[in-house]
């Protein structure tokens, strides 16, 4: 669990009925002195280097909350990061590029981001509805992550998102 170093859990993420909250303001110090961003994050503790992995929850995000990662995959060979999707204005972006959903302020929506990693393809669904693929950014050591990520840039002063529901699939041959 990632979290500004200088305050308790508590006072960035709650677990309550079965619901993670995460949330950071954008003057909140990062989860390590020598880091950049604020986060409050959580991992999915299943680390991968091959084949076909899939994240799977139900993510809410407030009115307000823009500029904010609310998941990615950490590790490529390219990149810190294979995948971040960000809302900005109730809308998921790939990055802060590609278009990827819209309208999901204040209405929980499930995430699936399944990643084939010996094709280096990714392919993201919304509510069912394949919405998004691209090529990952080379193998590594990967793992899911979800919460909240402040960008650097262009955020608004509170973010938060809220999940429930987390599963990771691995499929077996």
């Amino acid at each position: 669990m990632q979290k500004p170093y200088d305050i308790p859990l508590e006072q960035r993420y709650s677990f309550i009925n079965g619901v993670h909250r995460l949330w950071v303001y954008a003057d909140d110090k990062p989860h390590n002195p020598t880091s950049h961003y604020t986060a409050t994050y959580r991992n999915s503790h299943a680390d991968y280097t091959s084949g076909v992995w899939q994240f799977e929850g139900y993510g809410f995000v407030p009115n307000g909350t823009s500029g904010a990662t609310i998941a990615q995959i950490h590790g490529a060979a390219n990149s810190a990061t294979t995948i971040i999707l960000r809302i900005y204005i109730g809308d998921m972006r790939y990055y802060s590029r590609d278009l990827v959903a819209t309208d999901l302020y204040d209405k929980w929506f499930r995430l699936n981001i399944i990643h084939y990693v010996d094709r280096g393809m990714l392919t993201v669904f919304i509510d069912g509805n394949w919405k998004f693929q691209v090529t990952d950014k080379g193998p590594g050591d990967l793992y899911f992550k979800y919460g909240v990520y402040a960008a650097l840039a262009n955020i608004s002063y509170y973010v938060e998102s809220r999940w429930r529901d987390i599963k990771i699939y691995r499929k077996l041959y």
